[in-house]
């Protein structure tokens, strides 16, 4: 508790309410079964090939270098419960000056992504303000370092740690301790996420589908939007979890999946969500 009241008195004295932060849920100490065997892996590629009608995710293989199932464990820690809104993100950004998410046409043909410059234009913000509409959706169009700074933000802000999830850390609160294929348990299920499968082939607002959430109480934990995690991968990479609004049959959104982009990429289709350090929550004044 001596780490909550120090907390509250910073948050007092920067005039920050708790309401004001991303709500986190506790991840206890203990094991939990991760990574994937081959059962869950050739069930993930027929999921895409019903989907998507061809074997594309199957030749190039892209479940093959999942972690191995097996039981780890982790100390505790808290969790935000949605991905980072553009309502939470534009207080970072107000106060700090950073440069507002968007994306240049060069930078944008220069990734060399299927989705057309167009359609960045609703993410994007305009005069440091979000899109219209859009204030509870979750904040795209961020580079791994963004992501980094709003955590170094937030921890000014209260007074304790926060910073970006481990891959292992994302992974348990998004699927539980009994190693579940998806955040509900082991079916797919198209109505309990945002994905192509049924949505609207764009963000909504966070925490519409209750019945995805996590046994740790995570929402938008697969589907939505892929987000950035500490892990690195490649160099100069880092890895995402959790799948995004444009995939289908959703292989890709199993919490075991690994998926990773490049460090300054800003993708219409990638967010994030931070880690509290520690299992006491932040109290407001």
């Amino acid at each position: 508790m001596r780490g909550a009241l120090a907390g509250a008195l910073v948050l007092a004295a920067f005039g920050t309410a708790a309401a004001d932060l991303p709500e986190t849920v506790p991840v206890p100490a203990g094991s939990f079964i991760a990574g994937s065997d081959a059962a869950e892996r050739e069930a993930a590629y027929r999921l895409d090939e019903a989907a998507y009608g061809h074997s594309v995710t199957r030749r190039q293989g892209w479940y093959d270098g999942e972690r191995d199932r097996r039981t780890l464990s982790l100390p505790g820690f808290r969790i935000a419960r949605t991905p980072v809104t553009n309502a939470q993100y534009a207080a970072f950004i107000a106060e700090t000056g950073r440069s507002a998410p968007d994306v240049d046409t060069g930078t944008w043909k220069g990734y060399g992504l299927i989705h057309p410059y167009a359609r960045t234009r609703r993410h994007a913000w305009q005069g440091g303000h979000p899109p219209e509409g859009r204030a509870q959706h979750p904040v795209v169009l961020v580079s791994h370092e963004d992501a980094r700074a709003y955590t170094a933000w937030l921890s000014a802000r209260t007074g304790r740690v926060w910073r970006l999830p481990t891959a292992l850390e994302w992974e348990k609160a998004a699927r539980g301790a009994d190693g579940r294929r998806f955040p509900w348990g082991d079916e797919f299920a198209p109505g309990r996420l945002n994905s192509h499968d049924g949505g609207p082939f764009d963000t909504l607002p966070v925490g519409q589908f209750p019945d995805g959430a996590s046994p740790f109480g995570l929402l938008d934990a697969a589907g939505q939007v892929f987000e950035w995690t500490a892990t690195g991968a490649r160099p100069g990479r880092f890895l995402v979890k959790g799948g995004s609004w444009d995939d289908s049959g959703c292989g890709v959104c199993r919490p075991a999946a690994r998926h990773s982009r490049p460090a300054g990429l800003k993708h219409i289709l990638v967010g994030f969500r931070p880690v509290l350090e520690g299992l006491d929550p932040v109290s407001g004044p």
